[in-house]
């Protein structure tokens, strides 16, 4: 689908807008819970190694700085000139580049299923189908309706009132923009029951939402009607990993922030999840995060002793989410 061309000036002078907002919505480095549910402002005023982090199905929008993301041999820049768009829920690696001077600074939209599938039936109703090949993740250039929906959200989540009653709006109007962008495809898929990849997205949000509960594979391909070899096959294509592999991750990362935001320790965490052994726990802990829990409960309790009290949130989703 073509998009409205914009000239390099009002490009930038949208983006300027952007980034003296989110200055000013979201002066703690870390992540800022907006006054619009679903909707968090992101910070960072040091740049951030590569690092295992986990998303939910979002679209990520950065006004000022770089992130970088890097999934199955692939790497999605976004940036001022494009967001990016997770169809599912997905472990991954990012890394951030960020200044004092010039700190990054976003905004994530996290995707509602419900009103979305919505919006994609009313799509696919009154557009054409083109059958593309759907993909788990991709960065996607910000053209102006996308950018201008953008700087109109961000100037209604700094009155209480236009939150409430006009931010609604315009996240579903950007969740449309995306629906009908080049990768449009890829997040209608994910949520159609009858092909492979709206299958496999429906299995990854169960395991997103009941990673402390019992999964076993043979239970998971049943669900999405498929054999296991096939069920296999399907998810390696989707997420770059195996189902178990999958799994894994997700107790880790759900662990590693247990430990920090509730103070649990590792053993505790690791049953809250769903591990039985402790001792894999701490093997797989390490392996993933490259620091024992022990190690990354210091460090990260380290980090935060350098933040002042009332930024310890921020600072915590900083360093576990990045």
């Amino acid at each position: 689908m073509a998009t409205r061309a914009q000239t390099p000036t009002i490009a930038a002078s949208r983006q300027a807008r952007m980034v003296d907002l989110i200055d000013r919505l979201a002066p703690d480095e870390g992540y800022t819970q907006s006054l619009l549910d679903g909707v968090t402002l992101m910070r960072a005023n040091h740049p951030l190694v590569r690092t295992p982090a986990l998303y939910e199905p979002s679209i990520v929008i950065v006004a000022q700085g770089r992130k970088r993301g890097f999934h199955g041999g692939n790497t999605y820049v976004y940036d001022a000139q494009h967001y990016l768009v997770l169809a599912v829920p997905l472990p991954f690696e990012i890394e951030t580049e960020a200044s004092p001077q010039e700190p990054m600074l976003g905004i994530a939209l996290r995707i509602d299923p419900t009103m979305t599938a919505e919006l994609a039936l009313s799509v696919d109703e009154t557009q054409p189908h083109f059958d593309v090949r759907p993909r788990t993740m991709f960065a996607t250039p910000v053209d102006e309706r996308f950018g201008d929906a953008t700087v109109r959200l961000l100037e209604a989540l700094a009155n209480p009132g236009e939150a409430k009653l006009l931010g609604p709006a315009i996240v579903r109007e950007m969740t449309y923009r995306v629906l009908t962008g080049d990768q449009g495809g890829s997040l209608r898929a994910a949520l159609t029951q009858g092909g492979h990849f709206g299958r496999i997205a429906k299995a990854l949000r169960r395991i997103h939402s009941q990673y402390d509960h019992e999964l076993d594979v043979t239970t998971l391909a049943g669900e999405a009607n498929m054999s296991v070899p096939a069920f296999h096959a399907h998810f390696k294509t989707v997420t770059a990993t195996s189902p178990i592999q999958y799994i894994k991750a997700m107790r880790l990362h759900q662990a590693r922030l247990l430990m920090i935001r509730n103070g649990l320790t590792a053993v505790t965490a690791s049953e809250r999840v769903g591990y039985e052994s402790a001792s894999q726990f701490s093997r797989e802990f390490k392996r993933m995060f490259g620091r024992s829990p022990i190690e990354e409960a210091r460090h990260l309790k380290d980090v935060l002793n350098l933040a002042p009290p009332v930024r310890h949130v921020a600072a915590e989703q900083r360093v576990l989410a990045s």
